[in-house]
């Protein structure tokens, strides 16, 4: 504490320096100021005691945290998918992140805990592995080797995401028939039973890394299996989970490795006949089944952060998103029961749902929460649905979501769920991206765009804060120019690539940006 006490002494001219750099950099996005409100408020998460560093350097966070104590430990791999604030801000502290589950959090069938050991270490591996959470982990390892460029670390890592991705192969899909059948741990704390849309899509988007890892490592061979295993998922959700609007989920009992036997199933009936007559008629407690889940698809929206393309239909995506803002968002929830937790959204306030059962078949146990609303999850909707062309959409639960947090019922800077400061919503750091598309691919030089302009007031260019491993600063994109400003560091731009509308444009720059310095590339 006294060096620390020394440091920011000698160093606080420098400090202040830089952080009113970066607001003013971020604050002059020229965005909806709910959106700059989301993105910079759970900035805070970064600095509460939600987030550790250890004396090695290396991250390791609670999920929340409580006035006393952290809530719910181990860096939660299935939490902290929605966090997209560090891997961008800070991505050499996010690596650490990787190196935990993949080096110390992994045993030899390649199970990884999804909670991590403190201090770094070995972890149990006697409880079940999240599927949303070891799939999402393989999605941000190729991430992580997009946004650093580094290849030793992608060929150190490459055989342990290699061993966790076969594990989830094995353990969730025996039969490789590109979905998750046998029962798959996820971040409700439950599991599902059976192929379900949202938990597959993680799947689809892991499997889609993987190839990509693979190929970048010249392993084609496996490039190949992943994608034509994905292609198999891609094909059967569309097939089995589509039904015109979202995507289901289709509750399995019986003929999965794990179905209980007939011994087990009649000691279910002896002990509680009511839990049996459940059982028989509607499977297992605590799923989904026909609902509208607003997690729906995030897999896909990980994957296209991460930078992969998921063999997941792209079109019925956008209907899954379409149809999760017109059945779970409610401007009021005065008509909404809420058995649960209440007191995230209530009365008068507006909120989007975590499921709802708009053609009925509601389980009489659906899974836990369901009823309830969580910042974290209408955020990576609402950004997703913004990445699709459904800006309005997004935009509306971001708005809404922001009016419940205005300093009377609630702290702006505190989006609680499972303790204070909640991890889960720094997935408002995904709306950056989303109104941007930015996306820097660090082995090409590749800049990425697909600016949302209709987002910038009416008589204003379209200026976005963005940030990558070597530099941060904003980009002003107008007509058939895009204006680099770097603040700090430096970027190399050998190509740009940007959507603006339906068109996609490509030119190389060659372009050296530098601290304090604009450039400008013509498009």
């Amino acid at each position: 504490a006294r060096d620390l006490l020394k440091y920011v002494r000698d160093q606080y001219v420098d400090l202040r320096s830089r952080t009113k750099a970066f607001h003013d950099a971020l604050f002059r996005s020229t965005l909806p100021g709910y959106v700059l409100d989301a993105v910079s408020a759970n900035l805070a998460i970064i600095k509460s005691p939600t987030v550790l560093r250890q004396a090695n350097g290396n991250l390791w966070a609670w999920e929340g945290c409580f006035s006393t104590s952290g809530c719910c430990h181990g860096s939660c791999t299935h939490v902290w998918n929605y966090a997209q604030a560090i891997p961008h801000l800070f991505p050499a502290l996010e690596r650490t992140f990787r190196e935990q589950e993949l080096r110390r959090s992994i045993d030899e069938r390649g199970h990884v805990n999804f909670r991590s050991a403190l201090p770094d270490g070995p972890t149990s591996h006697s409880f079940h592995p999240a599927s949303d959470g070891q799939l999402g982990g393989i999605m941000k390892v190729y991430r992580e080797w997009q946004v650093s460029g580094d290849k030793d670390w992608l060929h150190e890592m490459y055989p342990a995401a290699k061993r966790s991705m076969d594990f989830c192969i094995e353990y969730w899909d025996p039969n490789r028939q590109g979905v998750l059948m046998e029962p798959h741990h996820n971040t409700y704390d439950i599991e599902f039973w059976g192929p379900d849309g949202m938990c597959t899509s993680f799947y689809l988007g892991a499997l889609a890394a993987m190839a990509c890892l693979a190929r970048d490592t010249g392993h084609a061979e496996d490039a190949r299996m992943y994608e034509e295993l994905g292609q198999k998922g891609a094909a059967y959700l569309d097939q089995h989970l589509f039904n015109g609007e979202y995507y289901e989920q289709k509750p399995m009992l019986k003929g999965l490795c794990a179905s209980p036997s007939d011994e087990q199933l009649e000691a279910i009936r002896a002990k509680n006949p009511e839990e049996y007559a459940l059982l028989m008629t509607e499977g297992p407690k605590y799923q989904y089944g026909a609902g509208c889940i607003t997690d729906g698809v995030f897999g896909a929206w990980l994957a296209k952060l991460c930078g992969v393309q998921s063999a997941q239909n792209q079109a019925n995506v956008r209907e899954n998103l379409k149809a999760i803002f017109e059945y779970n968002f409610k401007p009021t929830l005065w008509g909404h029961a809420n058995p649960q937790r209440p007191g995230y959204a209530i009365g008068d306030e507006p909120g989007l749902l975590l499921c709802s059962w708009p053609r009925g078949g509601k389980p009489t146990l659906p899974f836990v929460y369901s009823d309830e609303v969580w910042t974290g999850i209408e955020y990576q909707a609402a950004a997703h649905m913004i990445a699709e062309g459904l800006v309005k959409e997004g935009l509306t639960v971001v708005k809404a979501l922001r009016s419940r947090f205005d300093g009377l019922a609630r702290n702006p800077w505190n989006e609680y769920e499972c303790g204070n400061y909640y991890a889960r919503a720094m997935a408002s750091y995904g709306l950056l991206i989303a109104l941007s598309g930015f996306r820097y691919a660090s082995p090409e030089k590749t800049l990425y765009l697909k600016p949302r302009l209709e987002a910038a007031p009416a008589g204003k260019p379209f200026e976005v804060f963005f940030s990558t491993a070597t530099g941060w600063g904003t980009l002003v994109i107008q007509e058939h120019e895009v204006m680099l400003r770097l603040e700090a560091g430096w970027l190399d731009v050998e190509k740009l690539v940007i959507i603006v509308g339906e068109k996609t444009t490509t030119v190389e720059p060659h372009l050296h940006a530098v601290n304090g310095k604009k450039a400008a590339i013509q498009f």
